[in-house]
């Protein structure tokens, strides 16, 4: 079995959506459960480069194109792991050339779209245009086989993903965000391995889904659910939004603390 997560985290560019993670169960990996997961979405998926995303980013998709947003992060460690294993120069130059660039980045963080946006041209796109052109003669200079042309071909095959941070405000340089909300599965799964069945990985992502929901919007998951529980059976049903974790109001939270 398989858990996935879509994640919406508008806080490094200053967006008015709450944070929020979204976990869902498949009995296997097939990439046809991520386009049954997004159904109507169009709009941007930033991602890893999982072949089963593909046919997300048709042009032709209904009812509407995702672009897609290639993740640095992803890039960079395929380079890293040959500069500290194998010391490969060229490897080495990448990782210092790709961290410059994650540099620049930081101090955009929390900026307004268009503000970010104005700080990648004047700082990050002659980085990332050096970058490319350095890339490809490297990459010239390598036999296909070579691990540094492997690391150099994510790169190059996918190169206008990569560089679309530099057009939208919006995109991040890395999909860290479900990294890091995938982590605790990963990590997890060494103790408990399994679910029980497919029923029992339904209901884990619907878990999943709450706990880590509430812990991007900076609550204590055990509090709030607490709270929730003792209020659903007289909870109106058409009022179920007021108790979703950036809702939850701030004297709710002192009651609970207190």
């Amino acid at each position: 079995g398989r858990l996935w997560t879509v994640v919406r985290d508008d806080r490094p560019f200053g967006g008015p959506e709450p944070p929020a993670a979204a976990y869902f169960y498949s009995p296997d990996r097939s990439g046809a459960h991520a386009e049954t997961w997004l159904g109507d979405f169009h709009g941007i998926v930033q991602a890893d480069a999982f072949s089963g995303f593909g046919r997300l980013y048709d042009p032709g998709r209904k009812p509407g194109p995702i672009r897609e947003a290639a993740c640095w992060a992803h890039a960079r460690r395929k380079f890293f792991e040959l500069a500290d294993l194998k010391k490969a120069p060229i490897a080495i130059e990448a990782v210092t050339r790709i961290d410059a660039i994650f540099a620049i980045e930081r101090a955009a963080n929390g900026l307004a779209p268009d503000e970010r946006r104005a700080h990648r041209s004047i700082r990050s796109a002659a980085l990332v245009a050096d970058l490319e052109a350095w890339l490809r003669e490297n990459r010239a200079k390598l036999s296909a086989k070579a691990p540094t042309a492997a690391a150099i071909d994510y790169l190059l095959k996918r190169w206008t993903a990569f560089a679309r941070f530099l057009d939208d405000g919006r995109i991040c340089l890395s999909n860290n965000a479900a990294e890091r909300s995938i982590r605790p599965i990963a990590v997890g799964r060494r103790n408990w391995t399994f679910a029980g069945s497919d029923a029992g990985g339904h209901r884990t992502a619907a878990l999943y889904t709450l706990i880590e929901t509430a812990k991007l919007n900076r609550i204590d998951p055990q509090a709030w659910l607490a709270d929730v529980l003792t209020r659903l059976p007289d909870h109106p049903a058409r009022r179920i939004d007021d108790l979703l974790p950036w809702n939850w109001t701030q004297p709710q939270r002192r009651q609970i603390a207190a």
